[in-house]
């Protein structure tokens, strides 16, 4: 009977040890499948971010493209149309100067003509001051090479004017402080 007991306690233990790990492969499974629909989920989730950000990169794309073209059109407008108020401005000086040469057919008084003359030229010159346009200054200053252009040297009649400009050839002009053509003058050495 002993030898009975111990192989029915044996035979529960057995049993009890089955049972055991019935439970644990049981709960492990329902671990990993919770494991698995999170990592569905997660998967799905992180597919879905990407989904977005390629939109989201697609619309950027377009976007500066748009830019992109919308920028290039609106230089070659400036290109074609830039100097068109330029163009404006200087159109009453071209309508002077021909009523001018009008005039001066039927002149007698080379007076009057050169007054109009003088008239026309300050107006230009006033039009240009408004574009930003100045004369370059000579008379007396020092010799430049940012401002000048020496086409010749001569002796100077005094030690004032030893490296300063005497003469000027072809006036100079700045557009905004950047010189556009630079002043053709005479130095004295």
């Amino acid at each position: 009977m002993a030898k009975e007991k111990v192989e029915k306690e044996e035979e529960l233990d057995s049993k009890a040890n089955g049972q055991e790990i019935e439970e644990e492969t049981s709960c492990e499974n329902t671990s990993r499948e919770t494991e698995d629909d999170a990592g569905t989920d997660s998967t799905s989730k992180a597919e879905e971010e990407i989904a977005e950000l390629k939109r989201q990169l697609l619309y950027k794309i377009a976007e500066f493209d748009n830019y992109r073209k919308r920028t290039m059109a609106e230089k070659a407008e400036l290109i074609l149309n830039g100097g068109e108020k330029t163009i404006k401005a200087i159109l009453p000086v071209m309508d002077d100067m021909e009523r001018a040469l009008e005039q001066m057919k039927k002149a007698d008084d080379v007076s009057a003509v050169v007054e109009g003359v003088e008239l026309i030229r300050k107006k230009f010159t006033g039009i240009l001051e408004k574009l930003g346009v100045k004369a370059i200054e000579t008379e007396g200053e020092d010799f430049n090479v940012d401002l000048h252009e020496a086409i010749a040297q001569v002796p100077a009649p005094s030690e004032e004017l030893k490296n300063k400009i005497i003469d000027c050839t072809l006036k100079g002009y700045k557009l905004n402080d950047k010189v556009i053509r630079h002043s053709q003058v005479v130095v004295g050495m």
